[in-house]
């Protein structure tokens, strides 16, 4: 499915999945993962490198668990050139606590520094390929896509995934969300790529299912702005328990009550209700979806 030379790497939810492309020139990584699976990713680059170094590190947009790994990648590969949407750059490269989005979500990201800064519509020359980049505003409003025109293949990142939508998280920090998501499908459509490698989840070829099913739940989540709203929650809960894997109930209630977005989130849509007991029931919820198991006082993921 994939050409000689590329290598996915599919890890899971708390960090992203990557592509890695190599020749006998140049490798170039495509998104880091999330902070603490960063030996884990050092590992499988050391496996499929051998002795080769990493060139080039191209991260679709600045969410902890696409970026987490980059400054682990920077230590290890010292002449590492990281490729980010030129829209982000200045607020990277001053590390603008205010802007990027790591203290808002309550994610941990380390400081690294980026070198090249990708525009809208530019090409990435990489081993013999040409990397295409669009704006893919929605989940993310600073987000890139990559397409590659001669194989057709979709770089996604969360703009589209085969099952599932991502939480548009415009629609809580102020910008457009749910209109933009359409429009980042409508591209991804005129695109007709024949392999997705998306954010997360397995690669996939049934690109128009993926996008009729994507824009039934935008359908519901614009119909709906309390659905998604809740669903935001528990996608911020859930995030933070994975990396936790087991934390004391009262002190996780604490620490939502206490996160910034969940903060909002609580302020707009569900007021009403005390915090604390809101987050309690968003922990049941999670409970019963077995997302989470409730034990002896504490929090386990699963």
């Amino acid at each position: 499915m994939l050409p000689l030379g590329f290598h996915f790497f599919e890890r899971g939810w708390l960090s992203s999945n990557s592509l890695l492309i190599q020749d006998a020139d140049q490798s170039v990584l495509f998104d880091s993962g999330y902070v603490t699976h960063s030996d884990q990713l050092l590992t499988l680059l050391d496996h499929t490198l051998q002795s080769h170094a990493l060139d080039s590190l191209v991260n679709t947009h600045l969410h902890s668990d696409h970026c987490g790994g980059n400054r682990a990648l920077q230590i290890k590969f010292p002449n590492l050139r990281i490729h980010i949407a030129e829209s982000q750059f200045q607020d990277a490269h001053t590390w603008n606590d205010s802007t990027l989005s790591f203290i808002e979500t309550g994610q941990s990201c380390p400081r690294f520094t980026p070198t090249n800064a990708v525009k809208s519509d530019s090409i990435l020359n990489f081993c013999n390929t040409q990397w295409q980049s669009f704006q893919s505003p929605g989940h993310d409003n600073d987000s890139l896509v990559f397409f590659e025109p001669h194989l057709r293949i979709l770089i996604s990142a969360d703009a589209l995934w085969e099952k599932g939508l991502g939480v548009i998280f415009p629609e809580f920090l102020g910008g457009e969300g749910f209109e933009n998501v359409a429009k980042t499908y409508d591209l991804i459509e005129s695109l007709q790529p024949r392999l997705v490698i998306p954010g997360h989840g397995p690669m996939f070829t049934e690109v128009a299912k993926a996008l009729a099913d994507g824009r039934r739940k935008l359908a519901d989540f614009n119909q709906s702005p309390f659905s998604h709203a809740i669903y935001a929650a528990k996608v911020l809960i859930k995030f933070k328990l994975m990396e936790l894997q087991r934390v004391d109930a009262a002190f996780f209630i604490t620490w939502c009550a206490n996160s910034p977005l969940l903060v909002k989130i609580h302020a707009v849509y569900f007021s009403h209700k005390d915090i604390y007991l809101w987050i309690q029931d968003l922990f049941q919820l999670l409970a019963d979806r077995r997302a989470l198991l409730i034990e002896d006082g504490c929090l386990l993921n699963q």
